[in-house]
């Protein structure tokens, strides 16, 4: 079992950046990849981004791909999501995911645990 607790959402202008950090709890933080996803209302929650269990493989969607950096720190249980140039589209509840598998991080279903989600609006 694994407990995930997102931060750092917030209102921001058109082109400046948040940093949404989660913190996970409960058992090995580094037997986890993780995944950051995001829901508007009424729309399927969409992949942003992944990082697999070491660090070394990180995955994004074409529409943050140079704009969000994905990282992650095992020894201290948290993985972030840097976002910058930020659009109004990016608005969004943001939401943190891990899974034990270390293949198709891009896919929703993949993942078992999901934090309570923190709020980003980016305003034009």
């Amino acid at each position: 079992q694994v407990q995930l607790v997102e931060s750092g959402g917030g209102l921001v202008q058109a082109g400046g950046s948040l940093r949404l950090s989660c913190a996970a709890s409960g058992r090995t933080f580094s037997s986890y990849a993780m995944g950051w996803f995001r829901q508007t209302p009424g729309k399927e929650r969409e992949f942003v981004a992944a990082i697999n269990r070491s660090g070394g493989s990180r995955y994004y969607a074409d529409s943050v791909k140079g704009r969000f950096t994905i990282s992650r720190d095992n020894a201290k249980n948290t993985v972030v999501l840097q976002m910058n140039s930020l659009k109004p589209e990016d608005t969004a509840t943001y939401y943190c995911a891990a899974t034990a598998l270390n293949y198709g991080l891009p896919v929703k279903a993949n993942y078992a645990y999901w934090g309570q989600g923190t709020p980003v609006t980016v305003s034009s």
